[in-house]
């Protein structure tokens, strides 16, 4: 697993609790979350990972997966949410991703 970059102490301020938010799925959350997230890693494979809607769209390097923020079938909580359409994303673009303590690796 490669460290691809840490995550945004600062977009837990933009969850629904404190910051406002009408969108039901924290879209300001989601948007300082996925902001470092766009970058290149070591080996000079360029990452994007944008919010699309409802779509969390990653793209490393040649490869492309989408994941759906899923509220009635995953969480109202947009933590979780994030976490599962990741998931889902990076397994249609076939790398590994995991998040924990405060950074996000990734094996392409």
């Amino acid at each position: 697993m490669i460290k691809l970059c840490d995550i945004n102490p600062k977009a837990a301020e933009k969850l629904p609790s404190v910051f406002s938010d009408k969108s039901g799925i924290g879209v300001h959350y989601v948007d300082a979350f996925l902001k470092p997230m766009n970058t290149q890693l070591p080996d000079g494979t360029r990452v994007s990972c944008k919010r699309r809607g409802l779509k969390i769209v990653l793209s490393v390097g040649s490869k492309k997966g989408e994941g759906l923020m899923r509220r009635l079938d995953v969480s109202p909580d947009p933590v979780v949410m994030l976490e599962a359409a990741l998931q889902e994303a990076a397994r249609a673009a076939g790398v590994e991703l995991q998040v924990s303590n405060g950074e996000i690796l990734i094996a392409p």
